[in-house]
């Protein structure tokens, strides 16, 4: 594997460390700035929204430039928005700060993942997705305890400070070492395109329905584990650690099954051994140790469709791959946004033990997406995708 598709991961777990990393740090930056934990709370629906909506913008926005100049710039801004996160007086100016920061990082998980298939070429792409998607899994299980480890020793301004250095030191390297790449234009009508083929769309539903089934339970993972399983508070924390381990290794193994048994099989196997998963945590609920071994195992094939889907959009559908990838992006969000609120009004009008079945609902949906997105879809030879 090329090592600067590792150079490119680190760029995207840079980047998507700043999403969740309020979480942590969160009673201090209310407190910091005199405002309510729900007010400072929306610091990360507002980075949520925004980079749905600036997946796409992205590839819209910069369709005459090359992809390393794109991914400098898109650094550059976010190294300029921590800095101004750092330095704020103000929520007010906090929110536009990390609606930049969001924005940058769409940007560099966009060019990131075409930049790492081209880098790879036909043969190991869905590897190098995964190396990706390792990135921004990592930023999700380390970010958050990184973040309240850094506020911890130096307040939680610190933490952007310290989210600014590590992208100048990405960016100064990938300046040294990325190739110029991808300067011809791109097709603004490939989002027509991909949005007007059934079986690419539902490809993009498979990730939309899968996720939210996901974060059905997952966002509600430590009520459900002291509820249902009987796990003491004070085990959630290794439970979660074990779980963002096992959520790390999917995402490379999610792009290594598309390599060897082609993105229109993966994308068929997944989604139903991830249903099947689900549906058995009901049962294994009442022997808490068979329950975190089916989590992690759980944990594992959740982060596996991401690269999953991505390989087959951009096998099924190569004259749209940068659209549907930018797309892809924003899915995975709405799935996000999705589940979360599916498994609060579960939680709501019923118990934690509601929420393993309900998630199971929209998994089969995503089953069902998938074997429309497979269907009479024959794999396409493999070749290079992105012209240079």
């Amino acid at each position: 594997m090329d090592p600067r598709i590792f150079l490119l991961a680190l760029a995207t777990f840079a980047t998507g460390t700043a999403e969740n990393i309020v979480i942590g740090i969160l009673p201090d930056v209310a407190a910091g700035l005199g405002v309510s934990l729900g007010l400072a709370g929306q610091l990360t629906a507002v980075f949520s929204l925004t980079f749905a909506l600036a997946a796409p913008a992205a590839l819209v926005l910069t369709r005459r430039m090359e992809r390393k100049t794109i991914l400098a710039l898109a650094l550059a801004l976010f190294i300029a928005s921590n800095l101004v996160a750092a330095l704020s007086p103000g929520i007010a100016v906090l929110f536009a700060a990390r609606v930049a920061m969001a924005a940058a990082s769409a940007t560099v998980c966009l060019v990131a993942t075409m930049l790492a298939v081209e880098l790879a070429g036909p043969d190991r792409r869905g590897r190098a997705i995964g190396l990706i998607f390792m990135g921004i899994s990592g930023s999700m299980v380390l970010g958050v305890p990184a973040g309240m480890l850094v506020s911890g020793l130096f307040g939680w301004r610190g933490v952007f400070v310290a989210l600014a250095l590590l992208a100048v030191l990405i960016l100064a390297v990938c300046q040294l070492y990325l190739p110029a790449s991808g300067g011809r234009p791109r097709d603004v009508a490939g989002y027509r395109r991909h949005v007007g083929s059934l079986r690419l769309v539902s490809g993009q539903l498979v990730s939309i329905l899968m996720i939210g089934g996901h974060f059905v339970l997952f966002a509600y993972l430590a009520p459900y584990a002291v509820d249902a399983v009987g796990f003491d508070a004070d085990q959630l924390v290794p439970i979660f650690v074990a779980f963002g381990v096992a959520g790390v290794s999917g995402g490379y193994l999610g792009g290594w099954l598309t390599d060897v048994v082609t993105p229109r099989t993966a994308i068929l196997v997944v989604p139903l051994a991830y249903l099947a998963v689900l549906l058995a945590i009901p049962a294994a609920s009442s022997m808490p140790m068979a329950f975190l071994g089916l989590m992690m195992v759980w944990a594992c094939i959740s982060w596996m469709i991401s690269p999953v889907v991505q390989s087959f959009l951009i096998s099924a559908g190569p004259e749209t791959a940068e659209a549907g990838v930018s797309l892809n992006l924003s899915a995975m969000h709405v799935g996000v946004a999705l589940g979360t609120a599916i498994g609060g009004l579960a939680l709501e009008r019923g118990s934690t033990a509601a929420l393993p079945w309900t998630g199971a609902v929209l998994a089969a949906l995503a089953v069902v997406a998938s074997l429309a997105a497979a269907w009479r879809a024959a794999d396409k030879p493999r070749r290079p995708v992105i012209e240079v």
